[in-house]
Formats: C-alpha cells, structure tokens, sequence
C-alpha cells in the first residue's frame, strides 16, 4: 500500500493550487490501495473552514476536503496557520482537526511520497 502526503499551502480560492492537490489526493483515493493524508499550512488553513459560499458553478474547497474524509483520507491544519487568521478549531469542516509541526514530522516520516502545492 502506497502512503502519499500532500501538503497544500495556498489560499482556497485565488490560485488553482489547492484545488488541484485535493483533486490528485481524491484521484489518489479512487486508485485504490493507497492512505492519503493533506496538511493544510500557511493560507491553506482557510481551505478547511466550514460553511463557505461560491457562485453557482464554482467548486467549494471545503466540500472537497469532505469527500476526501469520506474516503479515508486524513485533514490536518496547522494550528498556528488558523489562529492567524483568525479561524477556531469549531470551525472547521468535518473531518479536519487542528494539527502541529510535530503532526507533520510525523506524517511525513511515515508517507512514502511527499507532495507540495
């Protein structure tokens, strides 16, 4: 079984970058015989706040995170990135729980294969 972190640092909407690391890590997901776990650092951190509204026709970050949960995968945001801005773990999307430095190390000792965006 493969182990893939991906590790997401920019804002949710703006940039294209998380959107496309919670597609790879749902595709990785779909694959079959393979953990995922993301970590949401930096701008990133807002990707895990509950409640958000887009436009008709526009993908919504943190219903994303939500199927990613609900295919196993592991939400971790950094404790520190949601303070900063402002943002309590109460809220948060379903599934994410506040994280630490420490819970990366860990995650990335254990991944096979690290990804960025």
């Amino acid at each position: 079984m493969q182990k893939y972190l991906l590790i997401l640092n920019d804002a949710p909407y703006g940039t294209e970058r998380s959107y496309n690391g919670l597609r790879l890590a749902r595709s990785l997901l779909k694959a079959g015989d393979t953990e995922v776990k993301v970590f949401l650092i930096g701008d990133a951190a807002a990707c895990a706040k509950a409640g958000q509204k887009v436009p008709q026709g526009y993908y919504n970050i943190g219903d994303m995170l939500g199927m990613i949960v609900r295919a196993g995968g592991g939400i971790g945001v950094c404790g520190t990135c949601i303070d900063a801005r402002g943002i309590s773990e109460t809220d948060l999307v379903k599934g994410a729980s506040r994280s630490t430095m420490d819970e990366l190390t860990a995650w990335t000792q254990w991944s096979d294969k690290v990804i960025v965006f």
